[in-house]
This record gives structure tokens, C-alpha cells and sequence, in this order.
């Protein structure tokens, strides 16, 4: 009987071995290029979830987990394509958590992700073009589209007082999105725009831009850029010629390295990112502390939300072929099922395997809504006293 016994655990364990598999997912972030100061962070939540589940050891039979980073550059979309194809032909990723910007997500879903049945779940591409685009079923977002963030940033600003703005944007998708989205809402609920403007990344000298935008004038102005690049040189133009003192600064601009390099000069200055408070919020947040980095950077949450969803379904459809788990995105997502929070995806993954509905709530509050994005939540910050301050959720 019990040679039988022995034999029947065996065949059990060699039976569940057959089913493992060593997976490997993508990690695309722009390493270089405009956002490369949050680039680490995002890249750590992402790495996060993924070790978090490949050492449960209860996906799937025991299915690894091994993360393949790549540079998206954040602008060059033709080096995004290529890396990505690297990744998805040479690699044989079964799916992408990225990437990071508007323009280059774009491209790679267009050339690499839809043509070859890769799902991919970006924590950062904000473009409202992603709504529209026709991704097959194989893109989803845990960051909202910037359709809703002009609404919340329009908002923001009239209750502060601020009743003409001029603005400038980073002359690509996501930085055309969010200032045509940012514009109309603002004078849908009575604000007055003197100016629109593009601006090129790169450049050394932003005086040619500062002078026209302070010619048309306003009571503060809007930079829907990126802080590591030509956003930070706008502001500095500005300020170094008394054009404006009063800056509004949505997600791309809104980063500790700007409190760090102008101080008290953005004493008035304000602005909104993605961000999640609550039950979710906090447990990441140590999460990232264990693993040496910091939860609050902004997107952060996001990738490791991106992950987890990923991972999660594929434990639903059973399987890791992602044109059969992408089915599975929206159902672990959102209710009905039990509230999962970092660091309780093993708990998930068995509840799965049970047949329990899970609702992933995640760092971010996950509540993803059609087509496959997030239904969004903000934090409004300040940067009074030289300091990235957060002053409330909406």
C-alpha cells in the first residue's frame, strides 16, 4: 500500500513538472530619453510582481517567472519596434509589461504586439489615441487616458483661481493628447487659453518658445512636457526671464528631480499624477521599501499592477499563450471576487486555481473599464517649501 502510495505522489509530481514552465516577460521602459529618472522605479514594480509570483511557485505547476528588460528610449519608436522584436522573436516573451510612452506603445503594438499575439499592459501611456486604436484585444493600461487627466487638470486649475493659462507641450502624442484634452475642457468650464504651442525636446536654448508664450501672456503656465527634458528647459526660460512664476504640470513633469533642481522658484506651482490612495497604496508602498525602492515614484503602482494582471490571467485561462489569457485581463481585474492587494498574489493564484472570482485592486486601485483601461484616480501635488508635496485625491 504504501509502495503504491509513493508511486501514485510520484507520478503526481512528474505529471506536474510536465506542466511547468520556465516564462519570460518583457519589461519595456525608457531607460534613456525624457522619463529615464523614473524609468528604475517602474521597472522595479514591474520586477516586483513578477518575482512575487514566480516564487510562489503556484503558477501554473510551478511556473517561472524570468523578467527581459529593454529600452524603449520613451521617444524613438523605431528603436522601441526593434527592441521589442528582439524580445518577442529571440526571447519568445509571452507578454509585455510597457511601454512607458505614448509614441513609441503606439508603434510597438502596431508592428509587434497585434501582428504577433503578444498582450501588452502599459503602467504609463497616456495618449487618448490607445482608446481608439485597433489593438485586437491585445493592449490594456492601469494609467487612465489623458482624455480624463485634461477633465481633472482643468479642474484643478479654476479652483485655484487661475483664469487664463498659455500652454506648451512636448511636441509627440502624448504631449499633443493632453494639451488638446487639457485646452477644450478648460474652456468648456471658462477658462481662457491665449496659447497653444509645441515644443521640441533637446534643445539647449528655450528662449524663442518662452518669448512667444509670455507675449500671449496668462496667469500661469501649463508645461505638458517631460522633467528631463524640454519641459525642465521651459520652465527655466521662464523663470530666467520673469515670464511666468506659476507653472501647472501634469504627469510628465510631476517628479522629485524637479523639486530638486528649481526649489522654492516653483513655491506657487502645482499639478496631477495617476496615483491611488488607500489600503492598496500603503502596502505597496512597503512592498518597494523592502525591495529597496520608492513605491510613491510616479507609475510605479502601475507596473507592478501591470504585471500582477498579466500573471493573474494567465493562472484564469490556463494557460501562458497570450492570445488565449488576454481574454482573461478584464475578469481578474474588476468585481465580482475577492479584493487582492500587493503582496497577496500568491493568494490570488490559489483562490484562482480554486474557481474563486478574484477583483484585483492592486497599488492603483485597479477598476479597469472598456476598452481595457483605467478608470483613473489622481493626486493633486504642490511644490511649496522646494518639496513634492501631496495635498489630495480626486
Amino acid at each position: 500500500m504504501k509502495k503504491l502510495l509513493l508511486a501514485s505522489v510520484a507520478g503526481t509530481m512528474v505529471a506536474a513538472a510536465a506542466h511547468a514552465e520556465d516564462i519570460k516577460m518583457g519589461i519595456g521602459v525608457g531607460a534613456t530619453g525624457p522619463l529615464e529618472s523614473i524609468a528604475p522605479a517602474i521597472q522595479k514594480g514591474a520586477e516586483t510582481a513578477m518575482k512575487e509570483v514566480g516564487d510562489s511557485g503556484k503558477l501554473l505547476d510551478g511556473t517561472t517567472v524570468t523578467p527581459v528588460v529593454y529600452d524603449t528610449t520613451c521617444t524613438d519608436a523605431a528603436a522601441a519596434v526593434a527592441a521589442a522584436e528582439r524580445v518577442v522573436t529571440a526571447e519568445g516573451v509571452k507578454g509585455i509589461m510597457g511601454g512607458m510612452c505614448s509614441g513609441e506603445t503606439i508603434a510597438t503594438l502596431e508592428r509587434v504586439a497585434v501582428p504577433n499575439g503578444v498582450v501588452m499592459i502599459s503602467p504609463s501611456a497616456t495618449s487618448p489615441a490607445l482608446s481608439t486604436i485597433d489593438d485586437k484585444g491585445f493592449f490594456f493600461r492601469t494609467s487612465p487616458s489623458d482624455a480624463r487627466q485634461g477633465e481633472v487638470m482643468a479642474d484643478i486649475v479654476l479652483e485655484r483661481g487661475v483664469q487664463s493659462v498659455a500652454v506648451t507641450y512636448t511636441n509627440n502624442d502624448y504631449g499633443k493628447g493632453l494639451a488638446d484634452s487639457f485646452a477644450n475642457s478648460y474652456k468648456e468650464k471658462g477658462g481662457s487659453v491665449t496659447m497653444v504651442a509645441a515644443h521640441d525636446d533637446g534643445k539647449a536654448d528655450y528662449s524663442a518658445e518662452v518669448a512667444a508664450l509670455a507675449a500671449a501672456g496668462g496667469d500661469a503656465l501649463v508645461v505638458a512636457g517631460y522633467a528631463d527634458q524640454g519641459g525642465s528647459g521651459i520652465i527655466q526660460g521662464a523663470l530666467d526671464t520673469g515670464a511666468f512664476s506659476t507653472f501647472v504640470l501634469p504627469d510628465g513633469m510631476v517628479n522629485t528631480t524637479l523639486a530638486d533642481k528649481f526649489g522654492t522658484q516653483l513655491e506657487t506651482s502645482f499639478g496631477q499624477n495617476p496615483s491611488a490612495e488607500g489600503e492598496g497604496h500603503d502596502k505597496f508602498a512597503e512592498l518597494a521599501k523592502s525591495a529597496g525602492f520608492d513605491g510613491t515614484s510616479a507609475y510605479a503602482g502601475e507596473a507592478y499592477d501591470a504585471s500582477a494582471l498579466m500573471l493573474l490571467a494567465m493562472q484564469a485561462a490556463k494557460t501562458t499563450d497570450p492570445k488565449v489569457w488576454k481574454d482573461k485581463v478584464m475578469e481578474v481585474a474588476n468585481a465580482p471576487g475577492e479584493k487582492i492587494y500587493p503582496g497577496e498574489l500568491a493568494k490570488a493564484l490559489e483562490l484562482i486555481a480554486a474557481g474563486t472570482d478574484v477583483d484585483y485592486v492592486g497599488a492603483t486601485s485597479v477598476e479597469l473599464v472598456e476598452p481595457g483601461e483605467s478608470a483613473g484616480v489622481y493626486r493633486e501635488v504642490d511644490f511649496k517649501g522646494g518639496k513634492l508635496n501631496v495635498v489630495g485625491f480626486r
